[in-house]
Formats: C-alpha cells, structure tokens, sequence
C-alpha cells in the first residue's frame, strides 16, 4: 500500500496528493526522517516542529538555500534575528488585533457582500474562485497600497510566485515568468511609495524607522502576497470544505454560531494551508533519534504536526467541539508566526458567515467532489457548491 512507503521511497508527488497517511507513519516511526526526495529531513511530530521553530539559533531560514528567497530575495520571512525584526516590525504593526479589526472589519465585510449577492441567484458557485480568491486578491491589493492595480493582475503575480516556491520545494527550477511578474510587482510598488497615500502599507514601511529599501520593501510586499492571498484563499476553501462534508459539524454550527470559530481553527488544524516551513541546521544537533548534520535542510511539516495524536485525540476527525483546536501551528510558531493571522481569520469568518446566512441549503456539489491538493500550498483545486434546493 502507498501508505507503507518508506521515508527513502516517498516521493513529492505521494505527499502532494495525500500525505497525511504517510505523515502518520513517519511520525509514529521516524518524526525526524530523512526524505531524499524533499532534499532533507521532515519533522512531522509536534513537540519537535515546535522545537525546530522556535530554536532560530540552531534552525535557521537565512540560508542561500530558502525557496522564497530564491523567487523574492532576503525577507522577513528569510532573514533571522536583528535583520528578520528590521524587516518584520515594519509591517507587523498594522496588524496587531485592534487595529486590524479597526482597519479591515467594514472593508472585508463589503467585499464578502458584494461577492455573495453575485452569486446567490445562480444557485451554485465554485467556492476557491469566485469567493475565497477574490476576496483575499482584494484585501492584499487594500493593504499594500496597490491603487490602479486590478484584481487579474495582482492574482497572476502570486500565482507565479506560488509556482516559483513550489517548483523549487520539489528539486527544480523557478518558472519564468516569476521574474517578470517581480518586475511589474516592484513598479506598482515603487509608484505606491511615491504616491505616498495614506495609511498605504507600503508607503508607511518605507518611511518607517528601520530604514527598508525600496527593493527591501518589494520583496516583503511579495512575502505578504504568500500569507495574505494563497494562504488565506487556501484557508477560506478549506474550511468550507470541512464544514459542509461533515454534515453533522455542519449541523452544530448552524444550530449555534457561536463555534464557527472554534470550526476555522479545526479546519486550520486539520488541513492547514500552507503545510510545511523550512529551516536549516546552524550546526550538528540531534533532533528526535535522527543526526542532524550542520547545513541540512529540515522541513517542518506543520500538517503532520497538527494531526499528532500526543496533542489531538482521534486526529483525522473534523470536530468542531474539539477543545484544544488552536493550539494547532497552521500559522508557524516561534519568530516567524504569521502576524497576520488576525486578518485571515476576519476574512474567513466574515466569508463562511455570509455564506451559511444567504445561501440556504449550502452543500458540496455531489457531481464535482473536492479534496486538498498541493505539497506547499494545500487547498481544492476548486470547490463546487450549490444552494436552494
């Protein structure tokens, strides 16, 4: 069976498809395991992957190496310490709790009006493109700045960012139409910064304290592209996917909004969006039974670590009762946790809201089944639904 393969036999395409039987092999056997096909180690236990991500003395990202510079350049999501907090804070502020609420709650609600009074009178929709894409491709485009700058557009640059990451995860080259899709990023940014508008991420970040070059402020803005639409787009589609397959869940948070969202962070437990993050050994260590030499590439799988039972009881069951969801790492751990998972969790919330309140009836289309995809980035390909029936 695919699920008996070896760590030495497991190939990017087997956990692109469906990892998780592979993970819970790996992490009952071997939770540091030497993958050749990842061209590392893959942590897949959840006191190691916390481990690995809080340690930026003994695992770093500022490493040649690092997919997302390879397609970005130095960020704050490839640089540690002093240089990783002088690229981080600039951005990180606007999205402390308050202030996203604040700064996003109208803005975000809107957006989600408009999407689903677009779709409600067809009675079927595809979930990831018409709803959960655009709305994070809007909120992303609202942040940075990006004014003139339309949707399609701003999709078509992630998208080859996305691409770039993925194809270097799996052993090969960025496509190139990464580096175009840069070229036109830096000059909507370039022109953001110089219009200098109000409350702009991008012109704040470059009049911030820390002194960010234009080309530094670029190449963050690129990083907020990957948290900020894939992930969250990712996110949105999963947890609707959860939601309405289970219909039992589903019934629970009908009968009772309150646990919608103790519903998302299960999701984000279950299925988290972005599902690996890479580090690389400073020296030789040993980590779980295995010998880490120094220079080597650890991956932390963040989807194998949210489904270890040590932590969560029956792990490859959607509950949405289930107390201790958010203890999940969907959104890393350590220096580099995702400070905007404020803002996502808004989106998604406000998004399945709306669509459990003005589509009923909501279910998965039986004729168009949807499962997660993707070695990095894990999401449906698409989400059918309909309503009304």
């Amino acid at each position: 069976m695919a699920s008996e393969l070896t760590a030495a036999e497991l190939t990017a395409a087997d956990l692109e498809d469906d990892p998780h039987p592979h993970l819970a092999r790996l992490r009952e056997r071997e939770p540091a395991a030497r993958v050749p096909a990842l061209g590392g180690w893959l942590v897949t236990s959840r006191d190691l992957a916390l481990r690995v991500m809080r340690d930026a003395g003994a695992f770093t990202v500022d490493d040649p190496r690092f997919s997302t510079a390879r397609v970005v350049g130095p960020s704050m999501l490839s640089l540690d310490g002093p240089a990783h907090t002088r690229h981080r804070d600039p951005f990180a502020r606007p999205f402390r709790p308050a202030r996203t609420r604040e700064r996003f709650t109208a803005f975000v609600g809107a957006e989600v009006d408009r999407l689903v009074a677009g779709v409600a009178p067809a009675g079927r929709a595809e979930l990831r493109g018409e709803l959960a894409g655009p709305l994070a491709v809007a909120v992303v485009t609202e942040a940075l700045g990006l004014a003139g700058v339309d949707a399609a557009t701003v999709r078509s640059w992630y998208g080859a960012f996305v691409d770039a990451v993925s194809a270097i995860t799996a052993g090969g080259d960025a496509p190139l139409t990464a580096a175009e899709a840069y070229r036109l990023l830096t000059a909507a940014v370039e022109e953001a910064i110089t219009a200098s508008r109000p409350g702009t991420l991008v012109a704040e970040a470059a009049r911030d304290e820390a002194g960010l070059t234009t080309a530094e402020v670029v190449a963050n803005s690129a990083i907020l592209m990957f948290g900020g639409i894939d992930t969250t787009e990712g996110m949105i589609a999963n947890a609707a996917l959860h939601l309405l397959g289970n219909p039992d869940q589903l019934r629970l948070v009908l009968a009772d909004r309150g646990l919608l969202p103790a519903a998302i962070e299960e999701s984000l437990r279950l299925e988290p969006s972005a599902s690996v993050v890479d580090r690389y050994s400073t020296r030789d260590i040993a980590l779980g039974g295995a010998r880490i030499r120094a220079g080597d590439l650890v991956r932390v799988s963040l989807a194998g670590a949210n489904r270890d039972p040590a932590a969560f009881p029956d792990p490859d069951r959607f509950d949405v009762r289930r107390e201790n969801a958010a203890e999940h790492l969907a959104f890393a751990h350590g220096p580099h946790f995702c400070f905007g998972a404020h803002l996502a969790r808004l989106e998604t919330r406000t998004a399945l809201a709306a669509l459990l309140d003005r589509l009923p009836g909501l279910e998965l289309d039986p004729d168009r089944p949807a499962r997660p995809r993707g070695l990095v980035f894990r999401k449906p390909p698409r989400l059918d639904v309909r309503w009304g029936r």
